[in-house]
């Protein structure tokens, strides 16, 4: 079982407890934070969703992201599904911005990573 903290549209938190796959509460949302990666070369990761994901299945992405757990801010969250999804470790991120999806009760922050590391460790 996940849990996410609950927000205010405006990225306040309230205190609220949110789980994954339960139906969000009405006026709450919920923390997601995605980052392109650039190598010092100029070349920009992209990554091939696996095709067995509900969503987007097979297609073509250039963000490695997720939900924000409970406890985590935006460069915490940011942080661990860059390691998670790509093997990357970094701590220097730009953010880009941030938007709100109302559909989803979501509000994304994107940073940009710009990195060194050996093209041949990353992994999926």
């Amino acid at each position: 079982m996940e849990f996410w903290d609950g927000y205010n549209k405006d990225g306040t938190p309230t205190g609220t407890t949110l789980i994954r796959g339960e139906r969000i509460p009405q006026g709450l949302y919920h923390l997601v934070c995605e980052v392109l990666v650039r190598h010092t070369d100029g070349d920009y990761l992209l990554m091939r969703r696996a095709a067995t994901k509900p969503n987007y299945g097979g297609y073509w992405e250039a963000t490695a992201g997720g939900s924000a757990l409970k406890g985590e801010d935006k460069l915490t969250c940011v942080k661990r599904e860059l390691l998670e999804e790509t093997g990357i470790s970094a701590n220097d991120f730009t953010e880009l911005g941030r938007f709100v999806f109302d559909d989803s009760q979501c509000i994304f922050y994107t940073f940009l990573c710009v990195t060194n590391c050996d093209k041949a460790s990353v992994r999926l």
